[in-house]
């Protein structure tokens, strides 16, 4: 079996490092290393073999992040108006178009020491296949954080994550 040219951790630093353009043809070229540089196709390849876990994310060292930070909570809805048989696709608000909309809903969990922007963990929102709530897999975001020793200086999120089970276990961690 022939070693992948990319690693999940060469992929992860690329889409942390872009600013505006996402492609694997950009994540080839700025991989160039001594003039060679592994071709758009392995990216492609990788993320077609990558399941899509946090464990990837969880892998980053911790002593790389400065402590001095804080954690960003939010959903996005991805909108997927003409999808009718695509897993994962419900009906969510989206503020976008201030609506019920077909789509699915991520809901992320960052960090930021204002020049740096790393994503810790997130959950895809699918209450009628797990049973959680928003607020349920805020608090699950929060923990990882928090079982990998990251302590902000404060939190920032949404008005639908203060949940006041949520709110008790930033107040019991010590958090702001």
């Amino acid at each position: 079996m022939t070693r992948a040219k990319v690693t999940d951790e060469d992929c992860i630093q690329f889409l942390l490092a872009t600013l505006k353009v996402c492609s694997a043809t950009e994540a080839a070229r700025v991989q160039a290393d001594g003039g060679e540089s592994p071709a758009h196709d392995a990216f492609t390849r990788l993320l077609h073999r990558l399941e899509p876990d946090v464990e990837t994310l969880g892998k980053r060292p911790r002593h790389r992040l400065n402590d001095e930070g804080v954690f960003g909570g939010d959903d996005s809805m991805l909108d997927k108006p003409s999808a009718e048989k695509v897993a994962l696709v419900q009906r969510h608000w989206s503020a976008k178009h201030h609506a019920m909309v077909e789509g699915i809903n991520l809901l992320t969990l960052l960090w930021t020491d204002g020049d740096r922007h790393v994503p810790l963990d997130y959950r895809v929102y699918n209450k009628a296949r797990d049973g959680l709530t928003k607020n349920n897999h805020f608090r699950a975001l929060l923990e990882t954080a928090y079982l990998q020793g990251f302590v902000p200086e404060c939190g920032v999120f949404d008005s639908w994550n203060s949940g006041l089970e949520n709110l008790k276990q930033i107040r019991d961690w010590e958090w702001t």
